[in-house]
């Protein structure tokens, strides 16, 4: 166990040359009931404030939703795009993460991808799945444009941008990421929070938190709800 006032629990994974670090941030005491905030560096402020108010097997539902970030990135076709707009109104799953992720970012986009294809088609329409990266220098947009259709479905959409704007926009919903450093044995290190962010379309709020271990039967489940706005 981990102490629920840290920002969460880091796990490493290797694959050569690499070495990713990612931070599971506030799942896990969330989960348990704890409140948790981040501290605006400039003045010490509390960011988020984030409290469970009921815990179904897979999905956290958040008693003070999160406000979508005002984000404008770079797509995955060299567009700006701007979050809050082109998801305005729609059911909409984030995640922050990055394309040389060994495990976690793969497994949960393809999770997401699979749960959505037993979606009814016109329900797949309308569900925005929007992957942000956490290591921009290296995931440009055409480097997320490959990666994907590959890790998870061709509809989803991939933004890049400069880091100190998606660290900041990670911090609106309570996802710490760390700049990727570079250790003196060459290998790169990226933490970042493993949370998947569910918004609703009726009121463009994250309400539903979903961890690392969420499996696709959870999902599959889930999505249906998330798509009408409601609890799952």
């Amino acid at each position: 166990m981990h102490n629920p006032k840290s920002d969460g629990e880091t796990r490493r994974s290797r694959r050569a040359p690499l070495v990713a670090a990612v931070a599971v941030t506030a799942v896990f005491a969330v989960a348990a009931g704890f409140a948790l905030t981040q501290n605006n560096p400039d003045n010490g402020s509390p960011v988020t404030d984030v409290s469970a108010e009921a815990k179904t097997k897979a999905a956290t539902v958040l008693t003070q939703p999160y406000t979508k970030p005002d984000l404008v990135l770079t797509d995955t076709s060299g567009k700006k795009y701007d979050l809050r707009e082109e998801t305005k109104g729609k059911p909409t799953l984030i995640y922050f993460g990055y394309t040389h992720c060994p495990d976690v970012c793969p497994l949960t986009m393809s999770n997401i991808a699979v749960a959505k294809k037993q979606l009814p088609e016109a329900d797949q329409d309308k569900l925005q799945v929007v992957f942000i990266t956490t290591d921009p220098e290296r995931d440009t947009a055409a480097e997320l444009g490959k990666w994907l259709p590959s890790a998870g479905d061709p509809s989803f959409v991939g933004l890049t941008g400069d880091f100190p704007t998606i660290q900041a926009g990670a911090r609106q919903i309570g996802i710490g990421i760390d700049a990727p450093k570079k250790e003196k044995d060459g290998t790169v290190v990226s933490m970042h929070g493993a949370q998947v962010v569910a918004f609703s379309p009726k009121t463009d709020q994250g309400y539903v938190l979903y961890s690392e271990n969420t499996s696709v039967d959870e999902y599959a489940k889930d999505l249906p709800k998330l798509i009408e706005g409601k609890k799952p």
